[in-house]
């Protein structure tokens, strides 16, 4: 997030778009919400389904799933078409500006409308007026932009919109990503990702190299060569390049797209450790589990989605003989060699701050009385409440010339039905903690798929029916669950459930840059099944 939380009274208008914001990230979603029916805040919403805060919108855009990049250049195209773009901004802090504006004159309200499957274009100029007259107005997006072939392009485009207006670098504006997951922020930070160290710093660099070669005190010749991303890692494994997996507070059986292909994967793999604090569906192909501590047991640090670090106490005693995340580590890192002697997670810290300049003025005294977000680069600075103040962080803040491009997978005869997935409220990812709460699991205890009145119509289901839904990679049976949430010829199903697995139905395409699979979109066809 470039912005903060406590910045949401400060927004005078929202874009929401990709976020089902109230059930996802509930605190966020209802503080937008209060904004809007309290203050009168302006709020445009931009999703496949009719989301609780399109109740609330002045004006709701029910695309299709996939063609984000479509309506985002469509609302650009108006801003700039009516001259609503905040030119002396564009101009003294941007690049790219002349190429953007080429690629968008294609994208009338028309053309964009065919594309997203909207009856009315005059909706697309309307949202983009009340984006445009807003100051400040800030933009909001989860896995609805992220997730597909095209999410960095997404997020690319999200970009445009808020430079375009102006709306980076000050207070309430910004373009505010939702993280799925508590500490996602933080392992990012960290360098859990396939190509960088920690605070994002290339590991093809020789410079980074060197500087972590020292830090850590290693005599091994670092890797220059960026890893596998998680799905690479699977694909590896079928192929016999990788001969084991360390997963970590994951659940990939069910987390990731095509489930079959990745058990196929876990059953090829030589050698599969999992850690974690329950015997999760992954760990019934591990040959080792260790057992971590749960959040409530652990002492340390977590990065939230605001950036903001937070420091968190043990609060019950752990059970049995789990042990601490970083100890199981360290321990095996003993074992193999590596004379590694953290001796607590404020250790730990200490060494995150000499090799991260984000963190480097973030001490555990701070943390007990200050609200710090990174960039915090020394002890005397305050935290980053917001990001590109003056400058962007590269200088000029780059527009980038995007073209729509479609799903890795179209609707067909044999499957003529987009389906997408997505959370609830009342389960959280894979279910490893939220189905073992006995009031989680009774309010909602198996997966249903949502459809339209329309489909409803057109296969004879009636609402609570077992249905057959299929795809290119399998099969679940699910009860359905008939609304207009969805636009027709869409369908929405959970991916919490393990007994009816979304992800068995998913496809493994990726974004070419980051890799992300494309969870929103495949195409399926759905069958009743006469008992």
């Amino acid at each position: 997030m470039t912005n903060s939380i406590r910045e949401i009274p400060l927004s005078e208008a929202f874009l929401v778009i990709g976020s089902n914001t109230t059930e996802n990230h509930p605190v966020i979603g209802s503080m937008i919400k209060r904004e809007v029916i309290r203050n009168k805040k302006k709020l445009v919403v931009v999703d496949p389904r009719r989301i609780e805060l399109a109740k609330y919108a002045d004006v709701f855009l029910q695309i299709k799933p996939g063609t984000n990049i479509a309506i985002l250049n469509g609302l650009a195209h108006v801003i700039l078409k009516e001259k609503l773009y905040n030119a002396e901004y564009v101009s003294g802090r941007c690049e790219g500006f002349e190429e953007l504006k080429k690629t968008l004159e294609k994208y009338t309200p028309e053309h964009v409308a065919a594309i997203c499957g909207l009856d009315d274009p005059s909706l697309i100029a309307k949202a983009a007026r009340i984006l445009a007259e807003a100051k400040p107005m800030a933009l909001y997006y989860c896995m609805g932009i992220t997730q597909f072939k095209s999410g960095v392009n997404g997020v690319k485009c999200c970009a445009n919109l808020q430079m375009l207006l102006g709306n980076i670098g000050i207070a309430g504006g910004g373009v505010n990503p939702l993280r799925g997951q508590s500490n996602v922020q933080g392992a990012c930070d960290m360098g859990a990702l396939n190509a960088v160290y920690p605070a994002y710093q290339p590991v093809a660099s020789e410079d980074n190299k060197a500087k972590f070669r020292e830090a850590w005190k290693t005599a091994l010749d670092l890797s220059v060569k960026p890893g596998l991303t998680i799905v690479e890692a699977l694909n590896g494994a079928i192929a016999g390049d990788v001969k084991a997996l360390y997963v970590l507070g994951e659940n990939p059986v069910m987390s990731d797209p095509n489930q079959h292909h990745v058990i196929e994967a876990m059953e090829k793999l030589d050698f599969v450790v999992v850690q974690d604090i329950m015997m999760t569906e992954t760990a019934q192909y591990a040959d080792v589990v260790f057992p971590g501590y749960a959040f409530l047991e652990k002492e340390g640090t977590v990065s939230n989605t605001e950036r903001r670090v937070q420091l968190m106490h043990r609060v019950v005693e752990p059970a049995g003989d789990s042990r601490e995340d970083w100890l199981i580590l360290t321990q095996l890192a003993n074992r193999m060699g590596v004379p590694w002697e953290y001796g607590s997670a404020r250790e730990i810290f200490d060494e995150i701050r000499k090799v991260t300049p984000s963190y480097a003025g973030i001490t555990y005294e701070r943390l007990e009385k200050e609200l710090i977000q990174w960039p915090c680069p020394n002890e005397g600075h305050p935290g980053t409440q917001y990001l590109h103040r003056e400058k962007f962080s590269r200088g000029l803040g780059l527009m980038s010339a995007i073209e729509y491009t479609p799903p890795a997978e179209d609707v067909d005869p044999e499957y003529p039905v987009i389906l997408t997935t997505g959370r609830i409220l009342e389960h959280f990812h894979t279910g490893t903690m939220s189905r073992n709460s006995r009031i989680l699991e009774k309010t909602v205890n198996e997966n249903f798929v949502e459809i339209n009145p329309n489909e409803a119509s057109n296969y004879n289901i009636k609402d609570g029916e077992l249905v057959s839904v299929s795809t290119r990679r399998g099969s679940i049976r699910i009860k359905a669950r008939v609304t207009d949430r969805p636009k027709p010829n869409v369908a929405f199903i959970p991916f919490h459930f393990a007994e009816a697995a979304a992800n068995k139905l998913t496809i493994d395409a990726l974004d070419p840059t980051c890799k992300i699979p494309e969870y929103k979109v495949c195409a399926c066809k759905i069958e009743k099944i006469n008992m």
